[in-house]
């Protein structure tokens, strides 16, 4: 049933788990909701935290209430909003005896869309219409209406109302700041997260909070309301249908919910769930949300008792279907089996046709464990690329097994990313972590969970991996989706690295410091920054990380240092080492700054992709285009050189000469790269007036005529021939020169060993100048009458003498195989003893 009462009120405190949503009109709607939605058909436990059983015997429950004024007049009720839910009221009576009286047996299509329909119209009677109590008005503009319903509501889950918040807020930050809406949503927001530690955030259960956290994202996004935009109403039934979550505001609302994501892999999480959309909708996010609700509650409900030794350890992913069995690949036979991922270990136990086989557990801790991408076949060939090798060490044998998906491609994939997340998960606690059994943890508060925080992250990266999974919205590389993976190999990764070591394993000091540790530890907070002669690391929350855990070579980094030096908040208001309003903490900058810069590497990587292009002819063809300008040089060069244009040459040699008897020589070059710099300039300030057209700089060729198999084989086959005669001349000349530096010609290598020694002579004898001038003299009149007869002889004799040096000679062995000899002669060093043995 639904009724309005409209009423006044000073102060409203709601149930988390129900949205606010203003009202123009200032006064407060009390909305009775009929039919209460079952919020445990997500999550079993959803149902301790809503009202008590007596409260909804009858299935309705009261959404708002008043703790204001109590006496109410009988001439301020709406009649025409009574009767209006009171209609309403009759349809759904109507409809629900309709439904009963129906046929039961439905088709699977009809069950689908009524879910659907329920669901749509339980978004909107979980909606709580509450008393605006915050000045929209700004300096930039009038609030949207999902900034005020966010402001509103996390201001009343906190215990207050939007009003309050908003003046405690604008005490605590300056103006500048306070003007700014996006702070004043982040503010309401992250202080109702910061009460809460849990590994994944309980209030995700309910429906509600998963709306509100969807509103606060868009009011981050338009905090604003557009000028058209006047009498936008959002309890229209399309309010999250047509709005779209951009990755900006993803990126910084989403990490601070617990279990959501995680600030490095935020932006790849992002497009994984947006895909070839602008942004994140609201059925992909709700999706998204219950997906990672069942995997995690899913874990719950592994049965551990197969393994004994898994007792310990946390059950993270089981790989055994029948339609998509893992294979594990030995001695070319493949067994079916079940595969078993701990946050520790990597356990197979094979199915046996005849009694039980031994589980095969890998342990992923060690520092030599390593997973590859493989591929496996019957008879020892490399058919299918399904399938990863996994080793704990050296010692150790390699575990091969095979991922059949018979639905896609990415189990494989996936599986990888889960396996290698946990291998350089204990990579990142050796490097950067304290060592076992280090007491300096018990120093610092809090230290000693550090590890379990670390695995944590691990363990929620995956859980989020395997609701994209069930989703099928993973990305190419699912490595880049959880984070120690992605950190491992990304630019920048190793600042990120430290930046959550020290959320990790940093805390406030429970020992008494020395004398000089006190001194550095005032001097870091009145400053902010850490001076040179600090030992430690300090959080924006002023956490320590001790000097003696900074044992990875890239703390020494030019990156690492630049960074640690200026990590202060200069006008946020840090809420915890993980919450900073109108900042970022460390993480976040961190991780922005390697976003950027991996940003960049792709685009760079997409350059030199495009530049692969396949095909013999058609490398060719760019390679031509490529040299294109040095091939015009040489063209005119040769132009000088013949005297096509006798006006220009003369002008030229004139030129040369000028500079080279003017002693001009030694700017020559530096002048050249003056000029270079001054045109790459000139050229970048036209391309971006726009004055060279957007092709500017494209590499233009024509593809290959259509050719059938016969005449690219054809074609292939004559380029080889071509590449083989050049590779032997190529090793004729060297094989000649061999000769010649070798003595293989006595005589040949005197003549040239004299010859060498005469060019030494004239060098040292004859000024540089000189020398050069006869060279370009000689170079330009090679063309012309009075010397073209000698040139043409004295080139018809140096290739006669070349032709007449032998080339070394090439012995070619037959072939022997490495193996076999090795066991020839193991074979005649034992057979060797037993002889003396016998003689003796």
């Amino acid at each position: 049933m639904l009724s309005k009462f409209p009423a006044k009120t000073s102060n409203i405190r709601a149930c988390p788990k129900y949205s606010a949503i203003p009202c123009h009109k200032q006064k407060l709607y009390f909305k009775i909701v009929s039919c209460e939605k079952n919020a445990s058909s997500n999550s079993p436990n959803s149902s301790s935290s809503s009202s008590s059983p007596a409260d909804n015997k009858f299935g309705f429950k009261l959404v708002g209430q008043t703790l204001g004024d109590k006496n109410w007049k009988f001439n301020d009720i709406d009649a025409h909003a009574m009767q209006e839910s009171v209609n309403q009221w009759l349809s759904k009576t109507q409809s629900f005896f309709n439904e009963v009286t129906s046929p039961i047996v439905k088709s699977v299509h009809d069950r689908r869309s009524r879910s659907n329909l329920q669901n749509d119209n339980g978004d909107m009677e979980d909606i709580l219409i509450t008393e605006q109590t915050i000045d929209s008005r700004t300096p930039g503009g009038d609030l949207s209406e999902a900034a005020i319903v966010s402001i509103e509501q996390f201001s009343r889950m906190n215990g207050l109302t939007g009003q309050k918040m908003q003046k405690i807020f604008k005490a605590l930050i300056p103006e500048s700041v306070y003007n700014d809406p996006r702070n004043l949503v982040e503010y309401c927001c992250f202080r109702f997260l910061s009460r809460n530690n849990a590994e994944v955030h309980p209030s995700l259960k309910e429906p509600a909070f998963q709306r509100l956290i969807f509103i606060t994202m868009l009011a981050w996004e338009n905090p604003y309301r557009k000028r058209n935009d006047n009498q936008a109403k959002l309890l229209e039934r399309n309010t999250f249908q047509g709005k779209l979550v951009g990755e900006e505001a993803f990126v910084r609302i989403a990490p601070a919910v617990s279990g959501v994501a995680d600030c490095p892999t935020a932006h790849n999480l992002f497009r994984a769930l947006a895909g070839d959309d602008k942004g994140i909708s609201f059925s992909i996010w709700s999706t998204y949300i219950n997906e990672l609700l069942k995997v995690h509650e899913g874990r719950k409900s592994y049965q551990s008792q197969e393994f004994p030794q898994v007792s310990k350890e946390k059950v993270l992913c089981l790989g055994s279907s029948r339609k998509q069995p893992v294979i594990k690949w030995e001695k070319n036979m493949a067994w079916p089996g079940k595969l078993t991922l701990t946050d520790r270990a990597l356990y197979f136990e094979a199915v046996g046709l005849v009694g039980e086989k031994d589980t095969v557990r890998l342990d992923l801790t060690r520092n030599d464990s390593r997973v590859e991408k493989t591929k496996v076949g019957p008879l020892g060939s490399n058919l299918f690329d399904s399938a990863i090798a996994v080793s704990s060490g050296p010692e150790s044998e390699s575990l091969v097994l095979e991922f059949v998906d018979l639905g896609g491609e990415m189990r494989r994939d996936v599986w990888y990313a889960f396996i290698n997340e946990v291998i350089s998960l204990y990579k990142f606690i050796r490097e950067y972590g304290p060592k076992d059994g280090d007491q300096s943890v018990f120093d610092i508060y809090g230290a000693q969970r550090g590890k379990n925080r670390a695995v944590t992250h691990a363990v929620n990266a995956i859980a989020r991996l395997q609701a994209l999974q069930f989703m099928k919205r993973t990305l190419e590389e699912p490595t880049k989706l959880v984070q120690f993976s992605y950190l491992q190999n990304a630019p920048y990764g190793d600042v990120v690295l430290q930046t959550l070591a020290v959320n990790f394993w940093g805390g406030p000091i429970i020992k008494k410091l020395t004398d000089s540790d006190d001194e550095t530890d005032s001097d870091v907070r009145s400053t902010g920054e850490i001076p040179e002669s600090s030992n430690h690391v300090f959080d924006i929350d002023g956490s320590v990380y001790l000097r003696k855990w900074m044992r990875s070579p890239s703390w020494g980094s030019n990156a690492s240092l630049a960074f640690w030096r200026n990590t202060s908040v200069r006008q946020g208001v840090v809420l915890s080492k993980n919450l900073v309003v109108a900042d970022m903490t460390l993480v976040e900058k961190a991780a922005m700054t390697c976003r950027d810069k991996y940003k960049v590497a792709e685009k760079t990587q997409a350059t030199i992709d495009a530049a692969m292009i396949e095909g013999i002819p058609s490398n060719i063809d760019l390679f031509k285009e490529l040299v294109l300008p040095l091939t015009l040089t040489a063209r005119n060069f040769e132009r000088l050189r013949r005297w096509d244009d006798p006006l220009v040459t003369a002008s030229f040699l004139a030129l040369v000469y000028t500079l080279i008897f003017r002693n001009l020589l030694s700017y020559t070059f530096p002048v050249t790269l003056m000029i270079l710099s001054a045109g790459m300039l000139v050229l970048k300030g036209l391309k971006e007036q726009g004055r060279l057209g957007r092709f500017f700089g494209k590499v233009t060729i024509y593809d290959q005529p259509p050719s059938n198999t016969i005449q690219k084989i054809l074609a292939l086959k004559e380029a080889m021939r071509e590449v083989e005669k050049y590779l032997q001349n190529v090793n004729v000349v060297l094989l000649k020169i061999r000769s010649i530096l070798l003595a293989g010609h006595p005589q040949v290598t005197t003549e040239i060993a004299l010859v060498l020694l005469l060019g030494s002579t004239i060098l040292l004898l004859v000024p540089f100048k000189y020398i050069l001038a006869f060279v370009i003299f000689d170079l330009f009149t090679r063309e012309l009458e009075f010397r073209r007869q000698m040139v043409i002889a004295f080139m018809s004799f140096l290739k006669e003498q070349w032709e007449a040096v032998p080339a070394a000679p090439v012995v070619v062995l037959p072939f022997e195989d490495k193996e076999s000899a090795t066991e020839q002669k193991t074979q005649v060093e034992k057979v060797k003893p037993e002889r003396t043995q016998s003689r003796s």
